[in-house]
Protein backbone atom coordinates (compact mmCIF):
# COMPACT_ATOMS: atom_id res chain seq x y z
CA UNK A 1 0.00 0.00 0.00
CA UNK A 2 2.69 1.82 -0.57
CA UNK A 3 2.27 3.38 -4.15
CA UNK A 4 1.82 6.73 -4.61
CA UNK A 5 4.68 8.41 -6.74
CA UNK A 6 4.41 9.39 -10.82
CA UNK A 7 4.24 5.88 -11.87
CA UNK A 8 1.91 4.33 -9.29
CA UNK A 9 -1.54 4.26 -11.43
CA UNK A 10 -1.61 0.67 -12.18
CA UNK A 11 -0.94 -0.22 -8.45
CA UNK A 12 -3.59 2.29 -7.13
CA UNK A 13 -6.27 1.32 -9.63
CA UNK A 14 -5.64 -2.82 -8.46
CA UNK A 15 -5.94 -2.00 -4.67
CA UNK A 16 -9.12 0.31 -6.04
CA UNK A 17 -10.42 -2.70 -7.06
CA UNK A 18 -9.21 -5.27 -4.80
CA UNK A 19 -10.73 -3.27 -2.02
CA UNK A 20 -14.34 -2.06 -3.34
CA UNK A 21 -16.49 -5.04 -2.58
CA UNK A 22 -16.03 -3.63 1.54
CA UNK A 23 -17.63 -0.20 0.60
CA UNK A 24 -21.44 0.35 1.82
CA UNK A 25 -22.15 2.21 -1.56
CA UNK A 26 -21.09 -0.60 -3.74
CA UNK A 27 -22.74 -3.17 -1.28
CA UNK A 28 -26.17 -1.32 -1.38
CA UNK A 29 -25.71 -1.10 -5.48
CA UNK A 30 -24.50 -4.39 -6.32
CA UNK A 31 -25.83 -7.18 -3.79
CA UNK A 32 -28.72 -5.72 -1.85
CA UNK A 33 -31.37 -6.96 -4.35
CA UNK A 34 -30.37 -10.24 -2.96
CA UNK A 35 -31.57 -9.64 0.39
CA UNK A 36 -34.15 -7.09 0.12
CA UNK A 37 -37.88 -8.59 -0.01
CA UNK A 38 -39.40 -6.26 -2.56
CA UNK A 39 -36.20 -7.01 -5.09
CA UNK A 40 -35.50 -3.60 -5.22
CA UNK A 41 -38.74 -2.08 -6.34
CA UNK A 42 -40.37 1.03 -3.91
CA UNK A 43 -43.70 -0.40 -3.45
CA UNK A 44 -45.39 -3.98 -3.24
CA UNK A 45 -48.59 -5.42 -3.04
CA UNK A 46 -49.73 -8.24 -0.52
CA UNK A 47 -52.27 -9.85 0.89
CA UNK A 48 -52.92 -9.47 4.98
CA UNK A 49 -52.21 -12.94 6.54
CA UNK A 50 -52.99 -11.47 10.33
CA UNK A 51 -53.25 -8.27 12.57
CA UNK A 52 -50.95 -8.11 15.42
CA UNK A 53 -49.36 -5.52 17.78
CA UNK A 54 -45.79 -5.56 18.10
CA UNK A 55 -44.38 -4.33 21.44
CA UNK A 56 -42.08 -1.19 21.62
CA UNK A 57 -38.34 -1.41 22.42
CA UNK A 58 -37.03 -0.12 25.66
CA UNK A 59 -37.05 2.58 27.28
CA UNK A 60 -40.51 3.31 25.26
CA UNK A 61 -43.44 0.33 26.11
CA UNK A 62 -46.89 0.30 23.82
CA UNK A 63 -48.10 -1.51 21.72
CA UNK A 64 -47.80 -0.44 17.57
CA UNK A 65 -50.32 -2.19 15.35
CA UNK A 66 -48.88 -4.10 12.47
CA UNK A 67 -49.85 -6.79 9.52
CA UNK A 68 -48.00 -9.90 8.25
CA UNK A 69 -48.19 -9.73 5.04
CA UNK A 70 -47.31 -12.22 2.34
CA UNK A 71 -46.19 -10.70 -1.02
CA UNK A 72 -47.77 -11.27 -4.38
CA UNK A 73 -45.03 -11.10 -6.35
CA UNK A 74 -42.61 -13.76 -4.61
CA UNK A 75 -44.52 -15.21 -1.54
CA UNK A 76 -42.16 -14.05 1.02
CA UNK A 77 -44.18 -12.74 4.34
CA UNK A 78 -42.97 -9.65 6.28
CA UNK A 79 -44.55 -7.69 8.78
CA UNK A 80 -45.56 -3.59 8.23
CA UNK A 81 -46.64 -1.06 10.51
CA UNK A 82 -49.56 0.63 10.47
CA UNK A 83 -49.23 4.25 11.13
CA UNK A 84 -50.86 6.78 12.56
CA UNK A 85 -53.77 6.53 14.69
CA UNK A 86 -56.81 4.12 14.18
CA UNK A 87 -55.40 3.14 10.63
CA UNK A 88 -55.29 -0.46 11.89
CA UNK A 89 -59.10 -0.36 12.04
CA UNK A 90 -59.35 0.05 7.96
CA UNK A 91 -56.87 -3.08 7.50
CA UNK A 92 -59.22 -6.77 7.49
CA UNK A 93 -57.39 -10.23 7.09
CA UNK A 94 -57.03 -10.97 3.11
CA UNK A 95 -57.09 -7.33 1.99
CA UNK A 96 -54.98 -6.74 -0.97
CA UNK A 97 -52.59 -3.84 0.80
CA UNK A 98 -49.47 -1.74 -1.01
CA UNK A 99 -46.38 -1.62 1.32
CA UNK A 100 -43.21 0.35 1.18
CA UNK A 101 -39.94 1.24 3.08
CA UNK A 102 -40.14 2.62 6.41
CA UNK A 103 -37.70 5.12 6.03
CA UNK A 104 -35.13 4.02 8.57
CA UNK A 105 -31.22 4.12 8.48
CA UNK A 106 -29.78 2.19 5.88
CA UNK A 107 -33.19 0.76 4.83
CA UNK A 108 -33.65 -0.70 8.13
CA UNK A 109 -36.25 -0.12 10.64
CA UNK A 110 -37.14 3.25 12.48
CA UNK A 111 -37.22 4.10 16.32
CA UNK A 112 -38.15 1.45 18.92
CA UNK A 113 -39.65 -1.51 16.25
CA UNK A 114 -37.44 -4.55 16.17
CA UNK A 115 -37.65 -5.72 12.56
CA UNK A 116 -40.09 -3.95 11.26
CA UNK A 117 -38.78 -2.38 8.10
CA UNK A 118 -41.86 -1.56 5.68
CA UNK A 119 -45.42 0.57 6.22
CA UNK A 120 -48.83 -0.04 4.78
CA UNK A 121 -49.84 2.80 2.28
CA UNK A 122 -52.52 1.69 0.99
CA UNK A 123 -55.67 -1.24 1.48
CA UNK A 124 -57.54 -2.28 -2.02
CA UNK A 125 -56.20 0.37 -4.38
CA UNK A 126 -57.19 2.95 -1.71
CA UNK A 127 -54.60 5.85 0.10
CA UNK A 128 -54.72 4.69 3.50
CA UNK A 129 -54.67 8.33 4.35
CA UNK A 130 -57.53 9.26 2.88
CA UNK A 131 -59.62 6.36 4.34
CA UNK A 132 -58.15 7.05 7.99
CA UNK A 133 -59.26 11.33 7.72
CA UNK A 134 -62.80 10.20 5.84
CA UNK A 135 -62.10 11.63 2.71
CA UNK A 136 -62.95 8.14 0.82
CA UNK A 137 -64.77 5.07 2.22
CA UNK A 138 -63.17 1.72 1.62
CA UNK A 139 -63.91 -0.68 -0.93
CA UNK A 140 -64.96 -4.29 -0.70
CA UNK A 141 -62.98 -6.56 -2.71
Amino acid sequence: MMANGEFSARKLEKDRKKWRKKKTGYKKKHEGRKHNLLEGAPQAKGIVIEKRGVEARQPNSGVRKCVRVQLIKNGKQLTALAPKDKAIQFIDEHDEVTIEGIGGRKHGAIGDLWGVRFKVIGVNNQCLEMLRTGRKEKVKR
